[in-house]
């Protein structure tokens, strides 16, 4: 059981849709709270992802991403510094599209039960580590980008970052099961 069914146990259709929606302007929100750093920005999108994966299990985690990047493609503000639908062909579109598999692979460990601080921050570094492969697979292939220059300018300036991301969303979601046990105490 994931956190988002133990708070909200009926799972109607249109609670899905909430949670889907609302998820996805959690993660607009953060992507919005940006470093401007050269080519990528850093950002706290995938802290939302993080949260949203451990929170929503798998299918409804990576449903809330492809929300997300159906947003940007419409035109929405949703990305990092406000990008709109050309940031889902520009230098960042393997993180975008990334971003789907992340919230599924964080997704997994809550569905199959992850519910401690070590296990979620595990599951999450374990998602933030796989984003670099479509990530720094973009940039290689459509914009022929070295590898010196994907991992100086596209991953090394993230990798801590990206690890304190992964354990404050274990502490976030851990925090949570753990305010739901007290309250039912």
């Amino acid at each position: 059981m994931t956190l988002s069914k133990a708070l909200a146990p009926s799972q109607s259709l249109l609670t899905r849709a909430v949670m889907v929606l609302g998820g996805s302007f959690f993660i607009a929100l953060a992507a919005q709270v940006s470093v401007p750093m050269v080519p990528v920005p850093m950002s706290l999108q995938t802290l939302a992802i993080l949260i949203v994966g451990l929170s929503f299990g798998a299918r409804m985690g990576a449903l809330t991403l492809v929300a997300y990047l159906a947003e940007g493609a419409m035109g929405l503000p949703v990305f990092a510094g406000g990008g709109t639908a050309p940031a889902l062909v520009g230098p960042t579109a393997g993180f975008l599209y990334g971003f789907v598999a992340m919230a599924w692979i964080a997704g997994f460990a809550a569905d199959r039960g992850a519910r401690g601080v070590v296990t979620m921050a595990l599951a999450a570094l374990a998602a933030s580590a796989l984003l670099y492969i479509p990530g720094l697979a973009w940039p290689a292939l459509v914009m022929g980008k070295t590898v010196p220059e994907l991992l100086s300018g596209w991953m090394l300036p993230f990798l801590a970052g990206d690890a304190v991301k992964a354990v404050i969303a274990a502490l976030v979601v851990s925090g949570g099961w753990a305010m739901l046990k007290n309250r039912k105490a």
